[in-house]
């Protein structure tokens, strides 16, 4: 089992996989992992390194992928962006399934949730989100829609025309979970998203 190498003991090891036939085969440019890492650079104050996979709508792959990426790897939280909704191909949320040891079913409740704001077919999207443990240590796996535009109202939530938080982004409960799950403390840019925890599990501000 690999220990990942953190340059920082708050370092957080963040698996990114966008899933597309077309654009694994080279047919158009991913948009999903570029979104993800742009989000994610406004969103985290603490430190944190992504590694990415741009693979096919295949379950075998996309199980295996998640498997690499947490056993061997090494992440501390895997998102994944693509393949949830109800076509023939969409088979991201059974590879997740397959590979996890409690299901988390909060984070696609509240992600459609989000959507359903802005779009009707929102119903349609199958999200989930598991915990993925082995014998030394676990990860939180969560499926991401496709839309870069999706991706961040469902990970930031929804603001009134005040700048309040209206609905919560899914996003706001990924820290405490990790730190639950033995992971590194992750603070993020309130402007962003605000990271919550109970009292009695808050540190410090940096």
């Amino acid at each position: 089992m690999t220990i990942p190498t953190r340059n920082h003991p708050d370092e957080i090891l963040i698996g990114l996989v966008s899933i597309s036939d077309r654009a694994s085969s080279g047919v158009y440019e991913d948009k999903g992992i570029p979104a993800l890492e742009e989000w994610l650079g406004r969103a985290l104050i603490s430190p944190w390194r992504a590694e990415t996979r741009l693979i096919q709508d295949d379950a075998a792959t996309i199980s295996a992928t998640l498997i690499e990426l947490v056993d061997e790897t090494g992440c501390d939280l895997v998102l994944t962006t693509g393949g949830t909704g109800p076509a023939r191909r969409d088979v991201t949320p059974e590879a997740t399934l397959a590979v996890g040891t409690k299901e988390m079913p909060g984070f696609g409740e509240q992600m459609r949730q989000i959507s359903l704001n802005f779009v009707p077919t929102a119903i349609l999207s199958r999200q989930v989100a598991v915990i993925r443990e082995t014998a030394s240590r676990a990860a939180l796996i969560v499926n991401l829609p496709g839309q870069p535009k999706s991706i961040r109202e469902t990970l930031e939530g929804l603001r009134d025309e005040t700048g309040n938080v209206k609905v919560p982004g899914i996003f706001a409960a990924v820290p405490y979970c990790v730190d639950l799950i033995g992971g590194p403390y992750v603070e993020t840019n309130s402007a962003v998203v605000t990271a919550f925890r109970p009292k009695s599990a808050q540190r410090a501000p940096r």
